[in-house]
């Protein structure tokens, strides 16, 4: 975690502890990564993978994201499925007040993608009002 990010630290503390419950609980997960919307890393748990980049890449999705559901016409993105032949991942989007948060979980292809879903979305909320 870094000072440059204008998180509150119970928010931070709370990121770290969801994150971690994620990646424990919910079977075939690889990583839970919450960043903000510049790419930070602010907490994560991994099994495999570097949180760092992984952030980064999170960031830019959600941007795309942005972008497309805009020039369609639907309105603030929420969230966006990557489904691949050997896994997943689910990038949700936390529009805080202070700052814009995205959280990435990345699962294997055994993992539930409902659980997954579901799982980031009650992390995103929680995310929102800490």
């Amino acid at each position: 975690m870094t000072d440059r990010i204008k998180l509150p630290l119970p928010a931070r503390v709370l990121a770290a502890k969801q994150a971690a419950a994620f990646l424990d609980e919910v079977g075939g997960m690889n990583a839970v990564v919450v960043a903000t919307e510049d790419g930070f890393d602010v907490a994560s748990a991994m099994k495999a993978g570097d949180a760092a980049r992984i952030a980064a890449l999170a960031s830019s999705i959600s941007a795309i994201s942005s972008v497309v559901t805009k020039e369609a016409g639907l309105g603030t993105e929420k969230c966006l499925t990557i489904d691949t032949h050997d896994g997943f991942a689910v990038v949700y989007s936390v529009p805080r007040k202070d700052v814009r948060l995205v959280i990435i979980a990345i699962a294997r292809g055994q993992a539930v993608l409902g659980q997954v879903t579901y799982r980031a979305g009650e992390f995103a909320k929680a995310m929102v009002n800490a």
